[in-house]
């Protein structure tokens, strides 16, 4: 149904009227995330991600009904052996294929996927084939039920056999247009994570969706996520992970982070992602903090940039009045200081891009985050301790998320990248000192204009005229 926002579908919110303002809905959420050094996937990693999950039980919401859960959900890898082993159709090889899940009310499954085959061929992109994917409504609440959309599988490829961040940009273009212009939701669709998510409890996730208990179904990583949002409504969408990221905490400036991002959106270009004015708006204007926050992560990265790189964009240390801070460190914030504005919480985000698995807090580390590494190279991080039943004398390090600080692993290298690396090795990519140098303006090196004496009465008029108050004044223009 063209115009409809895929957010405001599947979700058991009433309308914006009345007592109900969704601009105020905020969230407490419990989040883990789970990661091997050993180099090769396995179930194991996804069960331990799920037992993580059903025991953050008491951090997610529960409905009137006892049986409807705010959200829940686990972001892996693509399970390539699993798939080839349930659909009814040929694959082409890992990394050449996207997957992923598709909501859609059930009278417009018709619509919707000769629309999105539609779209396909316009992005050169072929859809391989539909699957059902199996679902046990019977364990849901009443509430979540009658919410629930139709769950679909759908399988892409490339005619020209692309793989990698160029797939990943076709198909991210493919899913922003159909969300666009189709209004169907797309928890995700990739050629290197998928994302299972619903209006579940943590205990029913798994039981919900029992591709997630075959052994085949197998991942080197884990994101996953209990939602408990208060002051708004549960929404099948609205669960977490989103695409890259899960988050806990809630965005402070998030009103200003969108309309900042709605104000440049005339301005965007990618050479990369092609017209960009078929994806906006980029910030989908019903969606929670947290969708807003993945959205724009993910066009950054799409764009070109590291995922580390966008999430200093979005969640910058405290540099500003920091002396001991490294100068190319500081002139790489200070420079993207001028490009976005920070979306600052108190805010806990694990994130991915199937590769890379991290986690960040926001400088104000307002959120709990606990990790350890055990001597076989299993990396868990949960917003709080005991999530994973971890044999003591195995672990080998464990510490926890500092303000502003990022934890990041390396799937692919089998290593941990700290702190500093991470950051020092971004600052040091490219001139920030001189662009910063070369492309500012500041406003003491102006030259002096004509002095006009304006009596104070004047001044006070326009002051007033112009929505100036009197903190402005004394603390701002001051």
């Amino acid at each position: 149904m063209p115009g409809v926002s895929p957010f405001a579908k599947f979700s058991t919110a009433p309308a914006a009227t009345g007592l109900y303002d969704p601009a105020r809905d905020r969230d407490a959420c419990g989040l883990a995330m789970v990661a091997t050094l050993r180099g090769t996937a396995g179930h194991d990693i996804v069960e331990t991600a799920l037992n993580a999950l059903r025991n953050l039980e008491h951090r997610g919401a529960v409905g009137s009904d006892a049986g409807t859960g705010d959200g829940a959900g686990i972001l892996t890898q693509i399970p390539d052996n699993f798939f080839r082993g349930v659909v009814s159709f040929d694959l082409p090889a890992k990394g050449t294929y996207g997957a992923g899940l598709v909501f859609v009310a059930e009278d417009e499954i018709s619509s919707a996927e000769a629309g999105f085959e539609n779209l396909a061929t316009e992005e050169n992109l072929k859809v391989i084939g539909w699957r059902d994917v199996p679902v046990r409504p019977e364990v849901l609440g009443d509430l979540a039920r009658e919410a629930m959309p139709v769950v679909r599988q759908v399988f892409v490829t490339s005619p020209d056999g692309i793989s990698g961040i160029e797939l990943e940009r076709r198909l991210f273009r493919l899913r922003k247009r159909s969300e666009r212009t189709l209004g169907i939701y797309h928890p995700s669709l990739s050629s290197r994570t998928i994302v299972y998510k619903g209006m579940v409890t943590t205990l029913q996730l798994e039981p919900f969706y029992p591709d997630l208990s075959d052994e085949r179904f197998e991942s080197t990583l884990a994101l996953v996520h209990s939602r408990f949002s208060t002051n708004t409504f549960p929404s099948w969408p609205l669960a977490h992970p989103f695409r890259m990221i899960a988050h806990n905490g809630e965005i402070n400036t998030v009103k200003g982070n969108r309309n900042w991002m709605r104000a440049r959106e005339s301005r965007l270009a990618s050479d990369l992602l092609g017209d960009l004015k078929q994806l906006s708006p980029i910030i989908t204007p019903d969606g929670s903090d947290s969708a807003s926050f993945d959205e724009v992560v993910e066009l950054l990265y799409m764009a070109g940039r590291s995922l580390p790189h966008a999430m200093m964009m979005m969640i910058p240390e405290a540099w500003e009045k920091q002396s001991d801070i490294d100068i190319q460190r500081k002139n790489f914030y200070e420079y993207h200081s001028m490009l976005m504005e920070p979306w600052d919480g108190p805010a806990a985000v694990v994130f991915t891009d199937g590769s890379l698995v991290g986690a960040t807090l926001d400088r104000n580390g307002l959120r709990p985050g606990r990790y350890l590494v055990t001597d076989d190279g299993l990396v868990v991080l949960a917003s709080e301790i005991g999530v994973a039943n971890i044999d003591p004398s195995k672990i080998v390090r464990k510490g926890r998320l500092q303000p502003g600080k990022m934890f990041l692993v390396d799937i692919e290298a089998g290593r941990i990248i700290e702190d500093d690396e991470i950051k020092d090795s971004l600052a040091d990519a490219a001139p920030y000192g001189t662009w910063l140098k070369d492309g500012m303006i500041k406003l003491s090196d102006l030259p002096s204009r004509e002095h006009i004496v304006y009596p104070h009465k004047s001044v006070i008029r326009r002051q007033k005229a112009f929505g100036y108050t009197e903190e402005e004044i004394k603390i701002i223009v001051t």
